[in-house]
């Protein structure tokens, strides 16, 4: 009850102890204006196109938020103030041949790439669980393709690798889904099943999937040729310092990358928009801590640009005390959530902030699977602010324009100009560094450490 009491009275400190003395206001570069959030959602428009990570197209969308930054800071006099490119590496591959062929029938696929090449006939094996029993009863696999519903777990691949698979199929999509709908597109084999083994594998539909098994075809010829590469991807950074606590800083993320299908608006067009109209509002409103920006691209390959900042900025680390992630936001149908990865009293304050403000959303603990991960692995909490929907489907086809809105959009932006103004100007943050045990489990967890406990 003590440490309760204690967080409400750094909440009253955070919005009335000198905050609100000088209250911003929000319309200050006009959030609340009409003119702003068509911009806003124009912006989204503008990003809305397919844009990979490594890609000439996710170059393309760094330039423009980049064009948007300089801007914005130009607008608001601040001379100082610069968007910065910070480029990584990323693993890729260049893929001269994909092919699936059985029972004269070419099936549409896609690869996973950096999992090997293939040239060869191989006899076919459904293992509709995938289990340990299925496994087993199905013995050596050396020569055969194995079927699967789904590849999400390490165990898994360790087990196709273990059986000597010579390739593995994974349904994507419902049987009942056209072509189109299934929205298949190339992946990266996940890079800590590689250390078990590479074997070559492809994305197929799950209509097609079911022709296999039906019609009982019992050998499928495989083809996939292709070449480990190194890319290059981007972060976008700009910082505006704090006026007298300028040492302590904030870092505010959303990335701008999308899959290779759909136009990544609600995920995330709406959040790199989001963040640039946040940045405006601060550019004419600096808080006392400084608040650093930050664009990331190939969010969608394995959090890259985030991972890439924490590595190339370790000696900012220790200054940063908190993160606020935006990934999907402004949906016209849905709810607003907020993910609190941090110590107990942090989930708290977000309640209690909330009722205050009258900002209605689902607020949970744990590991949000977005670009605060990398910083919460370093120790500092962070609070991920997105609104979901059943009526938009991410990493598909489905993520369109149409399914957001302007009146949903500014209330989040809203919400999050007056969330981090009272953190950023707070006499003190409302929770200090650190993981508690429980969440730096999930953290080993989420980064592949169960095991192996380097990153």
């Amino acid at each position: 009850m003590l440490k309760r009491r204690g967080i409400i009275v750094i909440l009253r400190k955070a919005m009335y102890n000198g905050y609100n003395c000088r209250r911003q206001k929000i319309t200050a570069g006009s959030i609340r204006g009409g003119r702003i959030m068509k911009e806003l959602l124009e912006l989204v428009k503008e990003l809305s196109f397919v844009r990979v990570g490594g890609s000439a197209e996710e170059k393309k969308a760094a330039q423009l938020i980049m064009g948007e930054i300089n801007r914005i800071a130009e607008n608001a006099g601040r001379e100082e103030v610069r968007g910065e490119y910070m480029t990584f590496g990323i693993p890729d591959a260049k893929v001269q041949k994909c092919s699936v062929w059985a029972a004269g029938r070419d099936i549409s696929c896609q690869p996973f790439l950096r999992s090997g090449s293939i040239d060869r006939e191989c006899e076919l094996v459904y293992l509709d669980e995938a289990s340990e029993i299925d496994f087993a009863g199905a013995g050596n696999l050396e020569g055969k393709v194995v079927l699967l519903n789904k590849l999400t777990d390490e165990e898994v691949y360790k087990r196709l690798v273990e059986h000597r698979a010579s390739a593995f199929l994974v349904m994507q999509g419902k049987y009942y889904f056209s072509e189109k709908e299934t929205s298949l597109y190339a992946r990266r084999l996940r890079e800590h099943f590689t250390r078990n083994g590479v074997i070559p594998g492809f994305m197929i539909g799950a209509a097609d999937a079911l022709w296999l098994i039906q019609d009982g075809v019992e050998r499928v010829r495989l083809t996939l040729e292709q070449e480990e590469v190194e890319a290059e991807s981007q972060n976008i950074s700009a910082v505006i310092e704090g006026t007298d606590l300028k040492e302590e800083s904030i870092v505010l993320t959303a990335h701008y990358d999308s899959v290779p299908v759909g136009t990544g608006s609600w995920d995330n067009a709406t959040g790199a928009a989001a963040l640039l109209a946040i940045f405006r509002h601060f550019a004419v409103n600096p808080s006392r801590r400084t608040l650093r920006f930050l664009w990331c691209g190939s969010e969608e390959l394995g959090l890259l640009g985030s991972k890439a900042y924490v590595e190339q900025q370790k000696e900012l680390l220790d200054r940063i005390g908190f993160c606020f992630n935006f990934d999907m936001c402004g949906t016209a149908l849905g709810s607003n959530r907020i993910s609190v990865t941090g110590e107990k009293e942090l989930k708290t304050f977000v309640e209690q902030y909330c009722k205050i403000t009258g900002y209605s959303a689902d607020i949970k603990e744990g590991v949000h699977s977005s670009d605060s991960a990398p910083f919460c692995d370093r120790e500092i909490p962070a609070l991920g602010l997105s609104r979901g929907t059943s009526t938009a489907e991410i990493h598909t086809i489905h993520d369109l324009l149409p399914t957001l809105n302007e009146r949903a959009m500014r209330k989040n932006v809203e919400f999050a100009v007056r969330m981090i103004g009272d953190v950023a100007n707070a006499a003190v943050l409302p929770v200090k560094k650190g993981m508690p045990e429980e969440r730096r489990k999930e953290l080993d967890e989420y980064f592949h450490r169960e095991k192996d406990k380097t990153l």
